[in-house]
């Protein structure tokens, strides 16, 4: 028989105020291993009433502190990417978009969870923002930059819904960063997190930029409502 106990959620960067007891355990024997992730029947377990939560390795923490306000970010992210692809049509951007969502997790599941010593195999095969995750994002910004027109200025966010939308969310992205930055001032951090919030922001950017069209952009023009 196989059980998804609290420490395998843990192992997946679920924090205690997510996932179940250990007398919760439940029998996952008939569902397909590549379908198990983790099973939720209970949602609320009164043990972040004080204030406190758990992170993937179980340390008790406040709910102010660094780590969680970084994964905490990333989480309302990547809610912020599901209203942009309310308003993609296109399938090709959509499913970068789904991507992107999946890889957020990813990022918040190494958050929650402190990099090990170096010489620590229990914990190293936890899973970690990798630089091909990276580089998949600069891809994509290539991809998208190559045809749009060289910028003489900022960009006044607005036109479209999906442009609009993309905006706010390469803003909240940018937070993301500095929150993930501020975080690695204090704590130890996969340097891939970082190096992840910074191209996708960078590719929402260009993202918003093309979700407007040929001639969909509004400029900023310095003192333009001066008297």
């Amino acid at each position: 028989m196989r059980w998804c106990s609290r420490s395998c959620q843990r192992r997946l960067g679920f924090s205690d105020d997510e996932i179940e007891d250990e007398s919760d355990l439940i029998d996952m024997s008939d569902v397909p291993n590549d379908d198990i992730v983790v099973r939720l029947d209970r949602i609320y377990t009164r043990g972040g009433d004080l204030g406190e939560t758990s992170l993937g390795d179980g340390h008790r923490v406040a709910k102010h502190n660094a780590r969680v306000a970084a994964y905490g970010t990333v989480d309302e992210l990547n809610a912020s990417l599901g209203v942009a692809r309310l308003h993609s049509a296109d399938v090709v951007w959509d499913a970068w978009l789904v991507r992107i969502q999946n890889d957020l997790f990813d990022v918040g599941a190494d958050l929650c969870v402190p990099p090990p010593p170096e010489d620590d195999e229990k914990h190293r095969s936890r899973l970690r923002v990798s630089p091909e995750q990276v580089a998949w994002l600069e891809q994509c910004i290539d991809e998208i930059n190559a045809p749009l027109p060289p910028l003489t200025s900022f960009v006044v966010p607005g036109g479209t819904a999906l442009s609009a939308y993309i905006h706010v969310a390469r803003t909240i992205c940018r937070r993301a960063e500095r929150d993930a930055v501020a975080l690695a001032a204090t704590e130890p951090m996969t340097p891939e997190v970082i190096t992840y919030l910074n191209r996708l922001s960078d590719l929402l950017f260009v993202l918003a930029r093309a979700a407007n069209g040929d001639g969909g952009e509004t400029m900023w023009k310095p003192g333009a409502s001066r008297v």
